[in-house]
């Protein structure tokens, strides 16, 4: 054969099995996923609790921008949005939504009765209405649920202020927990011999009101719940606790590498981690209805050193043997 003809036939047959290579490639799955927070754009997704999930994805094996893509919606606090970011992920016919909030659950399935649902965060699904059962839940929703940890912090703020009879808590009214978290806070009150004074706060605007608030009433020592907005302005909140020399214990870790002084419980970027294992059995086939609802089997107490000497606070060595983490 001559040469010529030769790389001609050679053209001929790339030109043949190029498009079955190009075929074969387009025809692997690119998984679309929607992920809606409550909070605000991070500056830098790597080093946000958001990371976690994505995390969660690269230990199951999934390649971002390969074997799936991320539609991200943020409300930046304001609940009242999410009925339109909801309905923004549903028209972008993504595959499955992760939802880092549980307040964001009602607006979603509002929204959508099909797509998958994966809490990525809540606090509790049942009582909420959210699911029929955490073995069963139903429906198109499932994912995690956060043991109801608010008397445990009502216990160690009071432990790190042993002088306490006032304590006060933030509440934000557009959260649906809200009713489930301030119940427990105030039987945990009551327990403990503490008057319970809870403050709302919903916006920005209300931050710095809130705070004046809590001084005016005498507070001691603040319990600050799980909740996307309060999340959203923890670097203030911890500056304003500060300047008041107002004592406080979270439910993130976050808080307190933002300043504030103790947390107690498992961190959201772990639990987005564990949404991952969720939406990979999701685009394996399996059906939310049949998910059961996993809950934390780990607490963690942070300690900021540095802000308890800023507050005029020595910690016990007793609650600081029990610290899982400290930060200086």
């Amino acid at each position: 054969m001559r040469r010529r003809e030769f790389i001609g036939l050679l053209g001929g047959a790339a030109a043949v099995a190029w498009p079955h290579a190009a075929s074969a490639q387009r025809s692997r799955k690119l998984w679309r996923v929607g992920f809606l927070a409550g909070g605000s754009r991070p500056v830098a997704f790597d080093s946000s609790v958001y990371a976690g999930f994505i995390r969660g994805m690269r230990e199951l094996g999934y390649s971002e921008g390969i074997d799936f893509v991320i539609e991200w919606r943020f409300a930046e606090g304001r609940f009242a949005l999410f009925p339109q970011l909801a309905g923004e992920l549903v028209r972008a016919n993504v595959d499955v939504i992760v939802l880092a909030t549980g307040a964001a659950v009602r607006p979603t399935q509002h929204a959508t009765s099909t797509i998958p649902i994966v809490m990525g965060y809540s606090v509790d699904p049942v009582g909420d209405g959210y699911v029929s059962s955490l073995a069963r839940p139903g429906g198109n929703t499932t994912g995690l649920s956060a043991d109801e940890t608010t008397p445990k912090r009502v216990g160690l703020i009071a432990a790190m202020v042993p002088s306490l009879r006032r304590l006060g808590i933030l509440v934000n009214p557009d959260n649906p927990s809200s009713a489930i978290v301030l119940k427990a806070a105030r039987a945990a009150a009551e327990q403990g011999g503490l008057d319970l004074a809870p403050v709302q706060v919903k916006n920005r605007d209300e931050v710095t009101r809130a705070f004046d608030t809590l001084i005016d009433a005498s507070v001691q020592a603040l319990v600050v719940p799980s909740d996307a907005f309060f999340f959203s302005e923890r670097h203030r909140i911890a500056e304003l606790l500060v300047q008041k020399r107002l004592p406080a214990i979270f439910a993130d870790r976050d808080y307190v590498a933002a300043g504030g002084l103790m947390s107690y419980g498992e961190g959201l970027s772990e639990f987005y981690r564990r949404a991952a294992g969720y939406v990979n059995k999701i685009f394996k086939g399996a059906k939310p209805a049949e998910l059961p609802i996993e809950q934390p089997t780990r607490f963690f107490l942070v300690i900021n050193l540095s802000t308890a000497k800023a507050l005029g606070l020595e910690v016990p060595p007793a609650l600081l043997a029990r610290t899982d983490e400290v930060i200086e």
